[in-house]
C-alpha cells in the first residue's frame, strides 16, 4: 500500500480561504447536519477546496476546512490522506485517471498504462508544460466499455470543468485525445467507437422486428416513448386512482338478471 503524504513544503501556499461563493456553498452544506455533527461535511468541503485550488489539496486548504467545521486539524488530515480522490500534490490541467483493473486490462489497458509512462511520465508527475498528469485507479464502473479513463480538467486556479469518461480506448484513440487536450482542441467524451453509450457495438442484432412491439397491445401502434420530463410528471393520487367502485343500491334494476 502506497503511503500518501502532503506535498513538499516548498510548493505549499502560505494561505488558503474559500471564495465568497464557495464559502456560501460550504455554509449550506454544513447546515444540512444537526448541531454537533458538522464534521460530517468534511468530504464535501475538501472536494470543493480541491477544485478551488486547481485540482489538489494544499495543507492550508485542509486546515481551513477543519477550522470551518470546528474539528481537529488531524482529523481533516486523516480524511484527506486516506481517500485517493484527493490529490495531495499539484496535478496537470488535464488529470487522467486510467482504470487498471481486470476487465480493462483484458481489453488492453496495459498498453494505455505503458503509453502514459511514455507520453506523460510517472504517476502524478506533471508534464513540463503543466498540461497533463495521470494516475492508475481502480474500477471506474464502466467495465463493458473498457478500457476507460476519466479525465478531469482544471483551469489552474478555479473549479473543475468536467468529469468526463473516455471509453473503448485503444492506443491510437488515447494518443489522439491526449494530444488534442494538450493542444487545446475540443475532444469527444464517451465511447471512442461506433456504439451508443453501453449498447452493443454495431447496433442491435436481436428483437429488431417492429411487429414484436404491437402484439399483446390490441394490435395498436406502439406509443412514442415518454420524455424524461413527462415520465417524472406527477400522476393522479393513489387514493383517487385506486379508489373502490361503489356498489349500486340494493334493488337497483341494473343488479337484476335480465329475463
Amino acid at each position: 500500500m502506497a503511503v500518501r503524504r502532503l506535498a513538499d513544503p516548498a510548493i505549499q501556499p502560505k494561505s488558503f480561504a474559500f471564495t465568497v461563493e464557495n464559502l456560501d456553498w460550504a455554509k449550506g452544506e454544513i447546515a444540512k447536519y444537526p448541531e454537533g455533527k458538522q464534521a460530517s461535511a468534511v468530504i464535501a468541503l475538501l472536494w470543493r477546496a480541491q477544485e478551488q485550488a486547481g485540482g489538489w489539496l494544499p495543507q492550508k486548504a485542509i486546515e481551513h476546512v477543519a477550522d470551518l467545521l470546528a474539528m481537529p486539524k488531524i482529523r481533516a488530515l486523516e480524511v484527506a490522506t486516506f481517500y485517493t480522490m484527493f490529490n495531495l500534490a499539484p496535478v496537470g490541467r488535464f488529470h487522467v485517471q486510467l482504470c487498471g483493473t481486470t476487465p480493462c486490462v483484458l481489453r488492453g489497458a496495459d498498453k494505455l498504462i505503458k503509453l502514459c509512462h511514455e507520453r506523460i511520465g510517472e504517476p502524478l508527475e506533471v508534464t513540463d508544460d503543466g498540461k497533463l498528469s495521470w494516475i492508475e485507479v481502480e474500477c471506474l464502473g464502466a467495465c463493458v466499455n473498457g478500457p476507460v479513463a476519466q479525465i478531469s480538467s482544471f483551469n489552474g486556479t478555479g473549479p473543475q470543468v468536467n468529469y468526463d469518461y473516455y471509453e473503448d480506448l485503444v492506443p491510437e484513440s488515447f494518443t489522439r485525445i491526449l494530444d488534442d487536450l494538450a493542444a487545446g482542441n475540443t475532444v469527444k467524451p464517451g465511447p471512442q467507437v461506433a456504439r451508443q453509450l453501453s449498447a452493443p457495438v454495431g447496433g442491435p442484432t436481436t428483437l429488431t422486428d417492429a411487429a414484436l412491439y404491437v402484439r399483446g397491445n390490441g394490435e395498436q401502434p406502439q406509443q412514442p416513448a415518454l420524455s424524461d420530463a413527462a415520465a417524472k410528471k406527477a400522476g393522479e393520487p393513489a387514493n383517487m386512482r385506486e379508489a373502490a367502485i361503489p356498489k349500486p343500491p340494493a334493488g337497483d334494476a341494473s343488479t337484476k338478471r335480465q329475463s
